[in-house]
């Protein structure tokens, strides 16, 4: 990960499809940050999230906040994993604004999972307790459903992992 310009990883996958554990990888590169969405919307709103719903609403109010504070970051010269997903359109054209805001390079970080390894690695990470929040595989069924994965199209810098 030898980038001249501070850069903006982004993540596509379906949950449990191994977005957290690249970057985590990807964060330990010198100049960079990790923002970890999952992380801040447990210890602001945990107490506040059971449903999807409340997922979404919450995830929109800290992207609010979180958009000025990446692309400040990025203009500052810092690279930034933002480790949230990337899944649908509308999150990929919110994440584009910020790296075009700051003039940042990115990467937009594909991971290809079935969903047989996904429920797998979720039962694993909902039995260990690995993760701020357990899933149920009822909710992993329901935000599949919104997952679109990235097209050339859309004109991203893309990094395709097969994580199976």
């Amino acid at each position: 990960m030898a980038q001249d310009e501070p850069t903006l990883h982004m993540f596509c996958g379906k949950i449990a499809a191994g977005k957290s554990t690249l970057a985590g990888k990807l964060a330990q590169h010198p100049g960079t940050v990790m923002i970890a969405e999952d992380a801040w919307l447990f210890g602001l709103f945990g107490d506040q999230m059971s449903t999807g719903a409340d997922f979404v609403r919450f995830s929109g109010k800290l992207r609010g906040v979180l958009g000025p504070h990446i692309s400040a970051l990025l203009k500052a010269g810092v690279s930034v994993v933002f480790d949230s997903q990337a899944n649908t359109l509308d999150a990929r054209l919110w994440m584009r604004s910020l790296f075009e805001a700051a003039g940042a390079d990115h990467r937009l970080h594909v991971l290809d999972a079935p969903d047989e390894v996904c429920l797998a690695r979720l039962r694993t990470r909902n039995d260990d307790g690995s993760h701020p929040f357990q899933v149920t595989e009822a909710q992993f069924h329901q935000f599949t459903e919104y997952y679109v994965p990235p097209t050339e199209a859309e004109g991203f810098r893309l990094v395709m992992h097969n994580t199976t």
